[in-house]
């Protein structure tokens, strides 16, 4: 180790501009003692988080690493801890995008946990804490890395990942996209995209798509088309808890955030999966303030021994909590150092009955 000088350390970090919006990223390179980080390695991510917080832009995190460099003991360690802390710290103040390239064990993948948004490569991205062959040698348990942590998994059973790319060129567009809807921090608003799309227009199909026997299935998808804008919906967790949908829109050229039950899918009803998702998308509207949309239809909550087991109850409770919470838009010194009182100025609290 001492006689291998690698500059940089293994992480390569800066800031440029995606569609004239200033970003920081960080990109962990494998090919230097397998993206381990160390105490260097976790100084220099941290220093790109703090300015991004400091100047209220996104921080992208291209993750591909093995975990803790294990020469450096504690210190690596240590690097792994102020990462976290600066995660908590950005939180609801800028959007923290993962992309996971490669494969991630360990502290690797406890960061990007932690994060607003992971994206992953089909067959090529792997997330878990402790690989096969320690599972082997544990529990005796026979899996593949792709059945422990792939793509897929993440994206259609554990619901830790939010976006699948075919490739990597597929996922980085996906970055470049989901930024397009939401605001650089939690002071700015979403990017407005003009559309040829009247905001006044009468949508006859509507009339139509939802069927008069309330036991018939139908596809929410096409009614958010036929409302926002040009009929497009960008889905978050598009495989996971298929009986509702997030994801984000446009109407009259401003993002909007949509929460949908979706009757096609279980009728709609709501469960574990399907409650934490909806709570953990709407947390993040609440906090980076675009609006939210909602299409309701959900004969309730799904019964059964598994969902009591799960506790229903409590993951139910939690996807009304985050709505049900006012939003308050922090100054903009309560971006920069989240440690004091952050001063807000929430507008005095009303209520309506219809």
């Amino acid at each position: 180790m001492a006689e291998r000088k690698i500059y940089g350390d293994g992480v390569v970090t800066g800031h440029g501009t995606i569609d004239g919006r200033l970003v920081f990223i960080f990109s962990q390179d494998f090919t230097v003692f397998g993206g381990s980080l160390s105490g260097a390695f976790a100084e220099k991510v941290v220093k790109i988080m703090d300015l991004a917080m400091k100047a209220g832009a996104p921080v992208i995190g291209l993750n591909d690493s093995g975990g803790a460099r294990i020469q450096e003991g504690v210190v690596s360690l240590a690097g792994y801890a102020d990462i976290f802390l600066r995660n908590v710290l950005a939180s609801g103040v800028i959007p923290q995008i993962s992309v996971i390239m490669g494969p991630c064990a360990g502290g690797a993948v406890y960061s990007p946990a932690m994060t607003d948004f992971i994206l992953m490569v089909k067959n090529t991205s792997y997330m878990f804490i402790t690989g096969p062959d320690v599972i082997r040698t544990v529990t005796h348990e026979e899996v593949t890395q792709e059945e422990l942590g792939g793509a897929d998994t993440h994206n259609t059973r554990s619901g830790v990942a939010h976006f699948e790319g075919a490739n990597e060129a597929e996922t980085l567009a996906m970055v470049r996209e989901l930024l397009s809807f939401i605001p650089s921090n939690n002071l700015d608003d979403p990017p407005f995209v003009a559309t040829e799309d009247p905001a006044g227009r009468r949508e006859p199909a509507l009339a139509s798509i939802v069927p008069e026997n309330p036991n018939k299935p139908y596809d929410m998808h096409r009614v958010i088309a036929a409302v926002v804008d040009d009929g497009y919906f960008f889905e978050v967790q598009q495989a996971f808890a298929r009986n509702i949908l997030c994801g984000f829109a446009r109407l009259g050229g401003r993002s909007v955030g949509i929460v949908a039950n979706q009757p096609a899918f279980l009728a709609g009803v709501l469960d574990i999966d399907a409650s934490v998702k909806a709570a953990r998308f709407v947390r993040f509207l609440r906090l980076l303030q675009p609006p939210l949309v909602t299409f309701v239809d959900v004969p309730g909550f799904l019964p059964g021994t598994a969902q009591e087991f799960g506790a229903s109850s409590s993951t139910g409770r939690s996807s009304s909590m985050p709505s049900a919470r006012r939003p308050c838009r922090r100054s903009r010194s309560s971006r920069v150092r989240r440690t004091a009182a952050p001063t807000t100025s929430c507008p005095p609290s009303t209520s309506a009955a219809t």
